[in-house]
C-alpha cells in the first residue's frame, strides 16, 4: 500500500475526526482506490472505531438522479437518515473521473433530489464529527493542469500539512470576527457592504473539510448591499460557471450574470434561501494559491474570501435555509487584481496579506514555516 494513503487515513480518523473506541464511522468512497478505502478501515480500527463503508460510482449516480421519481428519493433519502443517525463520524473522500458527469441532468431532477436529502446532510453536518475532501485523480490534475504525478505530490503536501500551526493565527481572527459589526469587500467589479455582528466565528483547519484554511462566520442576513464580481471559476450540480457576479439589495441577489447567467439563475431560483447568503469566509491555506473548478479545494485559497448563495451552517447562523449551498469566491492576492477585506473601517488584509500583527500567523511565510 502507498504509505500516503496510511498517512492522510491517520490524518483523517485522528486529527480531523478524533475517533473514540466504539464510535461508528461512515466511509463514504466515490470512485476512489480500494487501497484508501482499506487504509481508512484499518486507521479507524486501529483507534478502536467500528467502520462502515458506502461506495459510490457517478455514472450510477446520474442514471439514479436523471429519471428518479419523488417517491424514489423520499425512499432513499429515509434509508441514508436512519444509516447516518446510528454514525458518530462521517469521512467522505470523493474522486471523480469527470467533473461534468452530472452536467446534462434536468435542473429539477437535481433540486428534487437535493431537497429530498438535505435532511441527510443536515443530520451529518450539525451531529456528526466529519470531515470531507476530494482524491486526485487524472480529471483534477487536468483542472488544475498539472501532470497526474506532480498533481498528485501537490495533494498529498496540501492535505498532510502540520494544520495545528494554523491554530494561534484562527483563534486571533477568530476573536476579531466576532467583535465586528460592518465589513466591506473592496476589489475589481466588488463594492460590498454587509454586518457580522453577534454571528459565531468558526475556525477550520482541518476538522471539516481537507484541505482546509479558513474562518468563517455568516452575514446578518438583510444587511447585505452592493455588487461582487468572483474572479475564480466554479463547478456547481455538475456545470460550469465564470465570472460571476452578484448586485444585492437587503441582502437578496436581484441581479445575477455569469458565463451561463440562465443555469446561474436557476440554481438561485431553487428556493428563497437560495437567492440569500449563509456564509462569510476567508481563506489562507498557503500551498492552495490557484482556482482548479473545485470547491473543496479553491475556498481555502491563500489571499481568498468566500460569499456563499444557500445555507447557513448551524453553528453559525444566520437564519438563511435554502439546498443550496455554493462557495463561490474571489482571490485578494496581487496577481489577481487585488482587492481590500475592512472591519469596521480599519483594513485588516490588503492584496492576500494580512495586516494586524494578532493575524500575522495567517501569512504564508509563518505557515510554510519560512
Amino acid at each position: 500500500m502507498d504509505s500516503r494513503y496510511e498517512e492522510l487515513a491517520t490524518v483523517l480518523t485522528g486529527f480531523s475526526c478524533s475517533l473514540k473506541r466504539g464510535e461508528h464511522v461512515l466511509i463514504d468512497a466515490f470512485d476512489i482506490p480500494a487501497g484508501m478505502v482499506v487504509a481508512l478501515i484499518r486507521a479507524a480500527r486501529k483507534r478502536g472505531a467500528v467502520p462502515h463503508v458506502l461506495e459510490h460510482n457517478a455514472r450510477i449516480q446520474r442514471e439514479l438522479v436523471m429519471k428518479g421519481t419523488p417517491e424514489q428519493f423520499a425512499g432513499l433519502a429515509e434509508i441514508e437518515l436512519a444509516r447516518m443517525k446510528n454514525m458518530a463520524a462521517y469521512i467522505a473522500v470523493r474522486g471523480s473521473h469527470n467533473i461534468f458527469e452530472s452536467s446534462d441532468v434536468p435542473s429539477k431532477q437535481m433540486t428534487a433530489y437535493m431537497h429530498a436529502m438535505k435532511p441527510v446532510l443536515d443530520h451529518r453536518v450539525n451531529h456528526t464529527k466529519w470531515v470531507v475532501l476530494r482524491w486526485p485523480t487524472p480529471a483534477m490534475a487536468q483542472q488544475a493542469m498539472m501532470s497526474t504525478e506532480a498533481f498528485e505530490d501537490f495533494y498529498f503536501r496540501v492535505c498532510t500539512l502540520d494544520y495545528a500551526r494554523m491554530k494561534p493565527g484562527m483563534a486571533a481572527l477568530k476573536k476579531l470576527m466576532e467583535k465586528t459589526d460592518r465589513v466591506q469587500l473592496k476589489g475589481p467589479g466588488t463594492d460590498l457592504s454587509f454586518s457580522i455582528k453577534g454571528i459565531a466565528a468558526i475556525p477550520c483547519g482541518g476538522q471539516y473539510n481537507i484541505p482546509d484554511g479558513e474562518v468563517f462566520t455568516a452575514p446578518v442576513r438583510d444587511s447585505v448591499e452592493g455588487v461582487i464580481s468572483y474572479n475564480a471559476p466554479t463547478v456547481y450540480q455538475g456545470v460550469s460557471f465564470d465570472n460571476v457576479r452578484l448586485v444585492f439589495k437587503q441582502g437578496k441577489i436581484v441581479e445575477a450574470t455569469s458565463s451561463n447567467t440562465k443555469k446561474l439563475n436557476q440554481i438561485l431560483d431553487s428556493d428563497e434561501g437560495a437567492r440569500y447568503i449563509g456564509e462569510f469566509a476567508i481563506g489562507f491555506n498557503p500551498y492552495v494559491t490557484e482556482p482548479m473548478r473545485d470547491i473543496l479545494f479553491d475556498e481555502k485559497i491563500a489571499g481568498s474570501f468566500h460569499f456563499t448563495p444557500g445555507q447557513a451552517y448551524e453553528n453559525a447562523d444566520n437564519g438563511n435555509r435554502s439546498q443550496v449551498h455554493w462557495d463561490l469566491v474571489n482571490i485578494q492576492r496581487k496577481d489577481w487584481g487585488g482587492g481590500e477585506i475592512i472591519f469596521d473601517g480599519k483594513v485588516i488584509r490588503k492584496d492576500g496579506i494580512f495586516l494586524p500583527k494578532t493575524l500575522h500567523k495567517l501569512n504564508p511565510e509563518y505557515l510554510m514555516g519560512k
